[in-house]
Protein backbone atom coordinates (compact mmCIF):
# COMPACT_ATOMS: atom_id res chain seq x y z
CA UNK A 1 0.00 0.00 0.00
CA UNK A 2 1.56 3.41 -1.02
CA UNK A 3 2.15 5.66 1.92
CA UNK A 4 -0.03 8.63 2.28
CA UNK A 5 0.60 11.98 0.72
CA UNK A 6 0.27 15.08 2.63
CA UNK A 7 0.42 18.85 0.94
CA UNK A 8 2.03 21.26 3.16
CA UNK A 9 0.80 24.94 1.87
CA UNK A 10 1.17 27.33 4.14
CA UNK A 11 4.87 27.76 6.90
CA UNK A 12 5.21 24.98 8.95
CA UNK A 13 8.87 24.34 11.01
CA UNK A 14 11.22 22.06 9.33
CA UNK A 15 10.90 19.79 12.61
CA UNK A 16 7.34 19.54 12.06
CA UNK A 17 7.95 18.69 8.34
CA UNK A 18 10.27 15.82 9.72
CA UNK A 19 7.46 14.07 11.93
CA UNK A 20 5.64 13.35 9.09
CA UNK A 21 8.84 12.14 7.17
CA UNK A 22 10.04 10.32 10.40
CA UNK A 23 6.87 8.81 10.55
CA UNK A 24 6.85 6.83 6.84
CA UNK A 25 4.45 9.81 5.30
CA UNK A 26 5.63 11.38 1.67
CA UNK A 27 5.12 15.17 2.26
CA UNK A 28 5.40 18.18 -0.03
CA UNK A 29 6.50 21.21 1.27
CA UNK A 30 4.89 23.90 -0.72
CA UNK A 31 4.52 26.97 1.99
CA UNK A 32 3.89 29.30 -0.45
CA UNK A 33 1.18 27.35 -2.17
CA UNK A 34 -1.60 28.68 0.07
CA UNK A 35 -1.36 32.38 -1.48
CA UNK A 36 -2.04 30.80 -5.14
CA UNK A 37 -5.78 29.23 -4.86
CA UNK A 38 -5.64 28.21 -8.74
CA UNK A 39 -2.26 26.45 -8.33
CA UNK A 40 -3.30 24.82 -4.98
CA UNK A 41 -6.69 23.63 -6.77
CA UNK A 42 -4.60 22.37 -9.63
CA UNK A 43 -2.31 19.46 -7.31
CA UNK A 44 -4.64 19.21 -4.56
CA UNK A 45 -6.43 15.78 -5.74
CA UNK A 46 -3.20 14.34 -5.48
CA UNK A 47 -3.12 14.37 -1.72
CA UNK A 48 -4.20 12.43 1.37
CA UNK A 49 -3.96 15.16 3.69
CA UNK A 50 -3.55 19.07 3.87
CA UNK A 51 -1.43 20.94 6.59
CA UNK A 52 -2.18 25.06 7.00
CA UNK A 53 -2.23 27.49 8.60
CA UNK A 54 -4.19 30.85 7.88
CA UNK A 55 -3.55 31.85 4.41
CA UNK A 56 -4.89 28.67 2.76
CA UNK A 57 -8.31 28.80 1.96
CA UNK A 58 -10.41 25.37 2.11
CA UNK A 59 -13.09 26.51 0.40
CA UNK A 60 -16.11 24.46 -1.27
CA UNK A 61 -14.55 24.67 -4.10
CA UNK A 62 -11.20 23.36 -3.19
CA UNK A 63 -12.64 20.42 -1.88
CA UNK A 64 -14.41 19.61 -4.95
CA UNK A 65 -11.15 18.90 -6.58
CA UNK A 66 -9.42 17.52 -3.58
CA UNK A 67 -10.41 13.53 -4.53
CA UNK A 68 -7.97 11.93 -2.07
CA UNK A 69 -8.34 13.91 0.88
CA UNK A 70 -8.70 12.38 3.97
CA UNK A 71 -7.95 14.98 6.87
CA UNK A 72 -6.80 18.99 7.32
CA UNK A 73 -4.85 19.58 9.56
CA UNK A 74 -4.97 23.59 11.26
CA UNK A 75 -1.76 24.30 12.61
CA UNK A 76 -4.00 26.97 15.10
CA UNK A 77 -7.30 26.97 17.00
CA UNK A 78 -9.54 29.39 14.44
CA UNK A 79 -10.89 27.24 11.86
CA UNK A 80 -12.53 30.25 9.64
CA UNK A 81 -10.65 29.58 6.41
CA UNK A 82 -12.20 26.04 6.44
CA UNK A 83 -15.34 25.02 5.04
CA UNK A 84 -15.91 22.65 7.28
CA UNK A 85 -19.62 21.64 6.58
CA UNK A 86 -17.80 21.05 3.05
CA UNK A 87 -15.30 19.02 4.61
CA UNK A 88 -17.79 16.92 6.47
CA UNK A 89 -20.12 16.24 3.83
CA UNK A 90 -17.06 14.73 1.83
CA UNK A 91 -15.71 12.68 4.71
CA UNK A 92 -12.77 14.81 5.51
CA UNK A 93 -11.96 14.96 9.20
CA UNK A 94 -10.72 18.69 10.14
CA UNK A 95 -8.00 18.92 12.94
CA UNK A 96 -7.01 22.05 15.00
CA UNK A 97 -4.93 22.41 18.06
CA UNK A 98 -6.94 24.05 20.12
CA UNK A 99 -4.54 25.33 23.22
CA UNK A 100 -1.07 26.00 21.13
CA UNK A 101 -1.24 29.59 21.51
CA UNK A 102 -3.33 30.43 24.25
CA UNK A 103 -0.76 32.06 26.61
CA UNK A 104 0.66 33.91 23.03
CA UNK A 105 -2.67 35.21 22.74
CA UNK A 106 -3.38 36.48 26.36
CA UNK A 107 0.77 37.56 26.58
CA UNK A 108 -1.09 40.07 23.56
CA UNK A 109 -3.60 41.60 25.18
CA UNK A 110 -1.79 42.53 27.82
CA UNK A 111 0.85 44.49 25.60
CA UNK A 112 -1.97 46.24 23.60
CA UNK A 113 -3.49 47.43 27.40
CA UNK A 114 -0.01 48.65 28.38
CA UNK A 115 0.28 50.37 24.74
CA UNK A 116 -3.30 51.81 24.68
CA UNK A 117 -2.58 53.05 28.40
CA UNK A 118 1.14 54.85 27.66
CA UNK A 119 0.29 55.75 23.96
CA UNK A 120 3.73 53.85 23.24
CA UNK A 121 3.40 53.46 18.99
CA UNK A 122 2.39 57.07 19.29
CA UNK A 123 4.93 58.41 21.01
CA UNK A 124 7.50 56.18 19.50
CA UNK A 125 6.55 57.38 16.23
CA UNK A 126 6.91 61.19 17.59
CA UNK A 127 10.17 60.46 19.56
CA UNK A 128 11.82 58.85 16.03
CA UNK A 129 10.55 62.13 14.12
CA UNK A 130 12.47 64.30 16.58
CA UNK A 131 9.95 65.55 18.59
CA UNK A 132 9.81 65.24 21.97
CA UNK A 133 6.29 65.66 22.99
CA UNK A 134 6.47 64.77 26.62
CA UNK A 135 3.84 66.81 27.83
CA UNK A 136 1.51 65.73 24.58
CA UNK A 137 1.81 61.91 26.10
CA UNK A 138 -0.11 61.86 29.44
CA UNK A 139 -0.92 58.03 30.24
CA UNK A 140 -3.06 56.14 32.78
CA UNK A 141 -1.88 53.94 35.16
CA UNK A 142 -3.33 49.83 35.28
CA UNK A 143 -3.03 49.69 38.90
CA UNK A 144 -6.10 49.70 40.57
CA UNK A 145 -8.15 50.08 37.04
CA UNK A 146 -11.33 47.99 36.72
CA UNK A 147 -10.40 45.25 33.57
CA UNK A 148 -13.87 43.85 32.13
CA UNK A 149 -12.96 40.42 30.36
CA UNK A 150 -15.77 39.49 28.12
CA UNK A 151 -15.41 35.29 27.66
CA UNK A 152 -13.83 33.64 30.21
CA UNK A 153 -12.85 30.52 28.68
CA UNK A 154 -8.75 29.52 28.05
CA UNK A 155 -7.31 32.63 26.62
CA UNK A 156 -9.91 34.81 28.58
CA UNK A 157 -8.67 32.98 31.95
CA UNK A 158 -5.13 33.36 31.39
CA UNK A 159 -5.56 37.11 30.60
CA UNK A 160 -7.56 37.76 34.43
CA UNK A 161 -4.45 35.84 35.60
CA UNK A 162 -2.06 38.28 34.48
CA UNK A 163 -3.97 41.15 34.73
CA UNK A 164 -4.76 40.29 38.56
CA UNK A 165 -0.92 40.18 39.38
CA UNK A 166 -0.71 43.74 37.66
CA UNK A 167 -2.93 44.66 40.71
CA UNK A 168 -6.33 45.53 38.26
CA UNK A 169 -9.64 44.19 39.22
CA UNK A 170 -10.95 41.96 37.08
CA UNK A 171 -14.23 41.54 35.79
CA UNK A 172 -15.67 38.94 33.57
CA UNK A 173 -19.04 38.54 31.60
CA UNK A 174 -19.28 34.83 30.48
CA UNK A 175 -22.37 32.57 30.74
CA UNK A 176 -20.74 29.50 31.00
CA UNK A 177 -18.71 30.72 33.99
CA UNK A 178 -19.73 28.90 37.12
CA UNK A 179 -19.19 31.39 40.52
CA UNK A 180 -17.04 28.27 41.88
CA UNK A 181 -14.84 28.76 38.71
CA UNK A 182 -14.71 32.61 39.17
CA UNK A 183 -13.85 32.24 42.20
CA UNK A 184 -11.08 30.16 41.45
CA UNK A 185 -9.31 32.69 38.80
CA UNK A 186 -10.13 35.44 41.04
CA UNK A 187 -12.21 37.89 39.13
CA UNK A 188 -16.01 38.72 40.03
CA UNK A 189 -18.72 37.36 37.46
CA UNK A 190 -20.90 39.89 36.04
CA UNK A 191 -23.82 40.24 33.55
CA UNK A 192 -22.71 42.41 30.38
CA UNK A 193 -24.58 45.13 31.05
CA UNK A 194 -22.45 45.53 34.52
CA UNK A 195 -19.24 45.33 32.70
CA UNK A 196 -20.11 47.60 30.40
CA UNK A 197 -20.95 50.26 33.01
CA UNK A 198 -18.16 49.36 35.05
CA UNK A 199 -14.97 48.73 33.31
CA UNK A 200 -12.23 50.98 32.31
CA UNK A 201 -10.50 48.68 30.06
CA UNK A 202 -12.21 45.81 28.28
CA UNK A 203 -10.80 43.10 26.59
CA UNK A 204 -12.93 40.55 24.21
CA UNK A 205 -12.14 36.47 24.40
CA UNK A 206 -14.79 35.27 22.98
CA UNK A 207 -15.28 33.53 20.03
CA UNK A 208 -17.59 34.45 16.75
CA UNK A 209 -21.17 33.02 16.32
CA UNK A 210 -24.44 34.78 16.10
CA UNK A 211 -24.64 35.81 19.42
CA UNK A 212 -21.36 37.32 19.87
CA UNK A 213 -21.14 39.14 16.40
CA UNK A 214 -21.46 42.44 17.38
CA UNK A 215 -21.03 42.65 21.35
CA UNK A 216 -19.83 45.65 21.48
CA UNK A 217 -22.49 47.12 19.13
CA UNK A 218 -23.90 50.86 18.74
CA UNK A 219 -26.48 50.61 21.48
CA UNK A 220 -23.51 48.55 24.17
CA UNK A 221 -21.20 51.54 22.97
CA UNK A 222 -23.24 53.57 24.45
CA UNK A 223 -23.67 52.03 27.98
CA UNK A 224 -19.60 51.81 28.28
CA UNK A 225 -18.23 54.04 30.69
CA UNK A 226 -16.58 57.44 29.24
CA UNK A 227 -13.16 56.97 28.64
CA UNK A 228 -13.29 53.29 28.05
CA UNK A 229 -10.31 51.65 26.63
CA UNK A 230 -11.09 48.56 24.04
CA UNK A 231 -8.85 45.67 23.27
CA UNK A 232 -10.05 43.06 20.27
CA UNK A 233 -7.36 40.27 19.73
CA UNK A 234 -10.16 37.66 19.82
CA UNK A 235 -12.11 37.85 16.29
CA UNK A 236 -13.09 40.95 13.71
CA UNK A 237 -16.69 41.44 14.06
CA UNK A 238 -17.26 41.50 17.67
CA UNK A 239 -17.21 45.01 17.46
CA UNK A 240 -19.13 47.48 15.11
CA UNK A 241 -16.29 48.80 13.58
CA UNK A 242 -18.35 52.23 12.58
CA UNK A 243 -19.64 52.78 15.95
CA UNK A 244 -16.68 52.54 17.38
CA UNK A 245 -14.53 54.85 15.15
CA UNK A 246 -17.69 56.90 15.93
CA UNK A 247 -17.34 56.81 19.55
CA UNK A 248 -14.05 57.25 19.26
CA UNK A 249 -14.00 60.65 17.25
CA UNK A 250 -17.00 61.77 20.15
CA UNK A 251 -14.39 60.78 23.32
CA UNK A 252 -16.40 58.28 24.35
CA UNK A 253 -14.06 55.32 24.25
CA UNK A 254 -10.83 57.21 25.06
CA UNK A 255 -8.62 54.39 22.82
CA UNK A 256 -8.85 51.28 21.14
CA UNK A 257 -6.36 48.41 20.18
CA UNK A 258 -7.61 46.01 17.73
CA UNK A 259 -5.60 42.77 16.06
CA UNK A 260 -8.15 41.26 14.26
CA UNK A 261 -10.81 42.96 11.78
CA UNK A 262 -14.01 41.89 9.92
CA UNK A 263 -12.13 41.86 6.87
CA UNK A 264 -8.63 40.48 6.77
CA UNK A 265 -5.70 41.28 5.54
CA UNK A 266 -7.01 45.06 6.67
CA UNK A 267 -5.06 47.16 4.05
CA UNK A 268 -8.00 49.84 5.07
CA UNK A 269 -10.32 49.98 7.60
CA UNK A 270 -12.40 53.01 9.52
CA UNK A 271 -10.30 52.50 12.27
CA UNK A 272 -7.38 53.25 10.68
CA UNK A 273 -6.20 57.01 11.23
CA UNK A 274 -7.68 57.31 14.36
CA UNK A 275 -4.60 58.94 16.60
CA UNK A 276 -6.02 57.15 19.73
CA UNK A 277 -6.14 53.41 17.77
CA UNK A 278 -3.54 51.01 17.76
CA UNK A 279 -3.81 48.36 15.27
CA UNK A 280 -1.27 44.98 14.72
CA UNK A 281 -1.96 42.61 11.60
CA UNK A 282 -3.28 39.57 13.23
CA UNK A 283 -0.21 38.78 15.70
CA UNK A 284 -2.14 36.96 18.38
CA UNK A 285 -0.60 34.08 17.80
CA UNK A 286 2.59 35.18 16.26
CA UNK A 287 5.62 34.50 18.80
CA UNK A 288 8.11 31.40 17.55
CA UNK A 289 7.05 29.23 20.63
CA UNK A 290 3.17 29.30 19.76
CA UNK A 291 4.34 28.51 15.98
CA UNK A 292 6.48 25.63 16.64
CA UNK A 293 4.02 24.10 19.47
CA UNK A 294 1.21 24.08 17.03
CA UNK A 295 2.78 23.06 13.90
CA UNK A 296 4.51 19.97 15.86
CA UNK A 297 0.79 19.00 17.30
CA UNK A 298 -1.09 19.35 14.35
CA UNK A 299 1.79 17.00 12.71
CA UNK A 300 1.42 14.52 15.19
CA UNK A 301 -2.31 14.35 14.68
CA UNK A 302 -2.22 14.15 10.83
CA UNK A 303 0.09 11.14 10.95
CA UNK A 304 -2.02 9.37 13.93
CA UNK A 305 -4.91 9.57 11.47
CA UNK A 306 -3.66 9.02 8.63
CA UNK A 307 -1.33 5.77 9.78
CA UNK A 308 -4.15 4.34 12.08
CA UNK A 309 -7.02 5.90 11.92
CA UNK A 310 -6.88 7.64 15.87
CA UNK A 311 -8.87 11.27 15.81
CA UNK A 312 -7.42 13.64 18.04
CA UNK A 313 -8.80 17.56 18.20
CA UNK A 314 -11.26 17.24 15.39
CA UNK A 315 -13.87 19.69 15.10
CA UNK A 316 -16.12 17.68 12.87
CA UNK A 317 -15.63 14.45 14.28
CA UNK A 318 -15.15 12.89 18.20
CA UNK A 319 -12.05 11.30 19.13
CA UNK A 320 -12.80 7.33 18.42
CA UNK A 321 -10.55 4.52 17.11
CA UNK A 322 -10.93 3.62 13.20
CA UNK A 323 -11.91 -0.22 14.60
CA UNK A 324 -14.96 1.70 16.33
CA UNK A 325 -16.05 4.66 13.80
CA UNK A 326 -18.39 2.32 11.88
CA UNK A 327 -20.57 1.51 14.51
CA UNK A 328 -20.44 4.81 16.91
CA UNK A 329 -20.86 7.12 13.72
CA UNK A 330 -24.87 7.70 13.30
CA UNK A 331 -24.95 7.36 16.92
CA UNK A 332 -22.43 9.96 17.17
CA UNK A 333 -24.19 11.92 14.88
CA UNK A 334 -27.58 11.52 16.47
CA UNK A 335 -26.20 12.55 19.92
CA UNK A 336 -24.71 15.87 18.40
CA UNK A 337 -27.84 16.86 16.81
CA UNK A 338 -30.19 16.28 19.78
CA UNK A 339 -27.47 18.26 21.59
CA UNK A 340 -27.59 20.91 19.02
CA UNK A 341 -31.19 21.08 19.20
CA UNK A 342 -31.47 21.77 22.44
CA UNK A 343 -28.38 23.84 22.41
CA UNK A 344 -30.58 26.02 19.99
CA UNK A 345 -33.48 26.38 22.45
CA UNK A 346 -31.61 27.40 25.22
CA UNK A 347 -30.55 31.26 25.85
CA UNK A 348 -30.17 30.92 29.65
CA UNK A 349 -26.63 29.98 31.05
CA UNK A 350 -26.57 26.24 31.06
CA UNK A 351 -25.74 24.26 34.66
CA UNK A 352 -25.63 21.14 33.43
CA UNK A 353 -26.03 18.22 30.81
CA UNK A 354 -26.97 14.70 31.34
CA UNK A 355 -26.95 12.15 28.75
CA UNK A 356 -28.97 8.49 29.32
CA UNK A 357 -28.03 6.12 26.93
CA UNK A 358 -30.65 2.77 26.94
CA UNK A 359 -30.37 -0.74 25.49
CA UNK A 360 -27.51 -1.55 22.91
CA UNK A 361 -25.93 2.25 22.46
CA UNK A 362 -25.40 1.66 27.06
CA UNK A 363 -22.16 -1.02 25.47
CA UNK A 364 -20.50 1.13 23.15
CA UNK A 365 -17.88 3.98 23.46
CA UNK A 366 -20.18 6.31 24.84
CA UNK A 367 -17.33 8.66 25.55
CA UNK A 368 -16.98 9.84 22.34
CA UNK A 369 -21.00 10.13 22.38
CA UNK A 370 -21.05 11.84 25.16
CA UNK A 371 -18.61 14.45 23.75
CA UNK A 372 -20.43 15.00 20.96
CA UNK A 373 -24.41 15.64 22.43
CA UNK A 374 -21.95 18.22 24.66
CA UNK A 375 -20.38 19.67 21.44
CA UNK A 376 -23.98 19.72 19.67
CA UNK A 377 -25.07 21.78 22.98
CA UNK A 378 -22.44 24.45 23.09
CA UNK A 379 -21.36 25.08 19.95
CA UNK A 380 -24.49 27.23 19.16
CA UNK A 381 -22.29 29.44 22.07
CA UNK A 382 -18.86 28.52 21.25
CA UNK A 383 -18.60 28.38 17.55
CA UNK A 384 -14.54 26.54 18.08
CA UNK A 385 -15.65 24.19 20.62
CA UNK A 386 -15.18 20.41 19.23
CA UNK A 387 -15.63 17.10 19.97
CA UNK A 388 -12.35 16.21 22.22
CA UNK A 389 -11.74 20.07 23.91
CA UNK A 390 -15.61 19.72 24.83
CA UNK A 391 -15.82 18.02 28.22
CA UNK A 392 -12.99 20.35 29.28
CA UNK A 393 -14.55 23.37 28.31
CA UNK A 394 -17.64 22.46 29.96
CA UNK A 395 -15.78 21.63 33.10
CA UNK A 396 -14.03 24.90 33.08
CA UNK A 397 -17.54 26.64 32.98
CA UNK A 398 -18.93 24.95 35.68
CA UNK A 399 -21.20 22.78 33.35
CA UNK A 400 -22.19 19.11 35.10
CA UNK A 401 -21.76 16.11 32.82
CA UNK A 402 -23.99 13.45 33.66
CA UNK A 403 -23.78 9.78 31.51
CA UNK A 404 -26.45 7.45 32.65
CA UNK A 405 -26.02 3.57 31.24
CA UNK A 406 -29.65 1.14 31.50
CA UNK A 407 -28.22 -1.63 29.18
CA UNK A 408 -31.83 -3.65 29.72
CA UNK A 409 -34.45 -2.93 26.75
CA UNK A 410 -36.38 0.29 28.62
CA UNK A 411 -38.37 1.06 25.21
CA UNK A 412 -39.64 -0.64 22.26
CA UNK A 413 -36.59 0.53 20.44
CA UNK A 414 -32.99 -0.98 20.16
CA UNK A 415 -31.31 1.95 21.48
CA UNK A 416 -32.21 5.37 22.56
CA UNK A 417 -30.64 8.33 23.74
CA UNK A 418 -31.97 10.98 25.86
CA UNK A 419 -30.42 14.10 26.41
CA UNK A 420 -31.43 16.94 29.44
CA UNK A 421 -30.38 20.33 29.21
CA UNK A 422 -30.85 22.05 32.75
CA UNK A 423 -30.28 26.00 32.08
CA UNK A 424 -31.05 28.03 34.76
CA UNK A 425 -34.30 29.15 33.33
CA UNK A 426 -35.78 25.51 33.28
CA UNK A 427 -34.95 22.16 31.91
CA UNK A 428 -35.32 20.97 28.12
CA UNK A 429 -34.92 17.35 26.92
CA UNK A 430 -35.36 15.22 23.99
CA UNK A 431 -34.36 11.48 23.00
CA UNK A 432 -33.81 9.60 19.76
CA UNK A 433 -32.47 6.41 18.45
CA UNK A 434 -30.99 5.54 15.51
CA UNK A 435 -33.11 3.13 12.76
CA UNK A 436 -32.12 0.63 10.46
CA UNK A 437 -31.27 2.75 7.61
CA UNK A 438 -28.65 4.58 9.84
CA UNK A 439 -30.85 7.70 10.28
CA UNK A 440 -30.75 9.72 13.01
CA UNK A 441 -34.71 10.36 15.08
CA UNK A 442 -35.90 12.34 17.36
CA UNK A 443 -38.59 10.04 19.40
CA UNK A 444 -39.75 12.19 22.19
CA UNK A 445 -39.45 15.75 23.06
CA UNK A 446 -40.57 17.71 26.38
CA UNK A 447 -42.06 14.23 27.29
CA UNK A 448 -44.13 14.15 23.86
CA UNK A 449 -43.57 11.62 21.53
CA UNK A 450 -42.95 12.58 18.38
CA UNK A 451 -41.39 10.87 15.48
CA UNK A 452 -38.93 12.93 13.24
CA UNK A 453 -35.95 12.90 10.97
CA UNK A 454 -32.84 15.44 11.58
CA UNK A 455 -33.30 17.46 8.28
CA UNK A 456 -30.61 20.63 7.59
CA UNK A 457 -33.87 23.16 8.40
CA UNK A 458 -36.75 22.45 10.76
CA UNK A 459 -38.86 24.40 12.29
CA UNK A 460 -40.41 23.23 16.09
CA UNK A 461 -42.88 24.54 17.09
CA UNK A 462 -45.16 24.20 20.61
CA UNK A 463 -48.88 25.06 20.42
CA UNK A 464 -52.17 24.85 22.12
CA UNK A 465 -53.42 21.41 20.19
CA UNK A 466 -56.65 23.24 18.82
CA UNK A 467 -58.78 22.97 15.53
CA UNK A 468 -57.01 25.80 12.92
CA UNK A 469 -53.63 25.57 13.85
CA UNK A 470 -52.20 23.41 10.78
CA UNK A 471 -54.27 25.13 8.78
CA UNK A 472 -52.96 28.68 9.91
CA UNK A 473 -49.43 27.65 9.69
CA UNK A 474 -49.35 26.12 6.16
CA UNK A 475 -51.48 28.85 4.57
CA UNK A 476 -48.30 31.22 6.21
CA UNK A 477 -45.59 29.22 4.57
CA UNK A 478 -47.28 28.63 1.49
CA UNK A 479 -48.10 32.50 1.46
CA UNK A 480 -44.06 32.74 1.69
CA UNK A 481 -43.28 30.34 -0.66
CA UNK A 482 -41.50 27.94 2.14
CA UNK A 483 -41.87 24.48 1.10
CA UNK A 484 -42.63 22.21 3.85
CA UNK A 485 -40.85 18.56 3.69
CA UNK A 486 -42.46 16.82 6.48
CA UNK A 487 -44.44 17.40 9.08
CA UNK A 488 -44.73 16.15 12.46
CA UNK A 489 -46.92 16.31 14.98
CA UNK A 490 -47.38 15.03 19.08
CA UNK A 491 -49.52 16.09 21.67
CA UNK A 492 -49.79 15.26 25.48
CA UNK A 493 -53.47 15.05 25.50
CA UNK A 494 -56.14 16.30 23.16
CA UNK A 495 -56.82 19.90 23.38
CA UNK A 496 -53.71 19.93 25.99
CA UNK A 497 -50.09 21.06 24.72
CA UNK A 498 -48.43 19.91 21.75
CA UNK A 499 -45.49 20.52 19.27
CA UNK A 500 -45.09 20.09 15.61
CA UNK A 501 -41.14 19.73 13.89
CA UNK A 502 -41.76 20.73 10.63
CA UNK A 503 -38.88 20.25 7.73
CA UNK A 504 -38.66 23.14 5.23
CA UNK A 505 -36.41 22.93 2.24
CA UNK A 506 -34.70 26.55 3.49
CA UNK A 507 -34.54 29.05 5.99
CA UNK A 508 -37.63 30.26 7.10
CA UNK A 509 -37.76 34.53 6.94
CA UNK A 510 -37.98 36.09 10.58
CA UNK A 511 -41.04 38.40 9.20
CA UNK A 512 -42.35 34.80 8.46
CA UNK A 513 -41.02 33.35 11.62
CA UNK A 514 -42.87 36.84 13.51
CA UNK A 515 -46.55 35.80 11.41
CA UNK A 516 -46.20 32.21 12.66
CA UNK A 517 -45.76 33.26 16.24
CA UNK A 518 -49.03 35.50 15.90
CA UNK A 519 -51.25 32.34 14.55
CA UNK A 520 -53.49 32.05 17.79
CA UNK A 521 -52.91 28.73 19.01
CA UNK A 522 -49.00 28.62 18.92
CA UNK A 523 -46.94 29.25 21.85
CA UNK A 524 -43.86 29.76 20.55
CA UNK A 525 -41.32 28.73 17.35
CA UNK A 526 -37.80 28.06 16.77
CA UNK A 527 -35.91 27.71 13.42
CA UNK A 528 -33.33 24.66 14.16
CA UNK A 529 -30.50 24.28 11.40
CA UNK A 530 -28.35 20.76 11.50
Amino acid sequence: MPAPKVLISDALSEAAVQIFRDRGIDVDFQPNLGKDKEALAAIIANYDGLAIRSNTKATAKLLAEAAKLKVIGRAGIGVDNVDVPAATAKGVIVMNTPFGNSITTAEHAIAMMFALARQIPQADASTQAGKWEKNRFMGVELTGKTLGVVGCGNIGANVADRAIGLKLKVIAYDPFLSPERAVALGVEKVELDQLLARADIITLHVPMTDKTRNILSEENLAKTKRGVRIVNCARGGLVDEQALRAALDSGHVAGAAFDVFVTEPATENVLFGHPNVICTPHLGASTSEAQENVALQVAEQMSDYLLSGAISNAVNFPSISAEEAPRLKPFVSLAEKLGSFLGQLTEAPIKGIRITYEGAVAAMNTRALTSAAVTGVLRPFLADINMVSAPAIAKDRGIVIDEIKREGGVSEFESVIRITVDAEDMPRDAAGTVFHDGKPRVIEIRGIEIEAALTPHMLYVRNHDRPGFIGSFGSVLGEAGVNIGTFNLGRESEGGNAIAFVAVDAPVPPEVLAKIQDIPQVKRVRPVNF
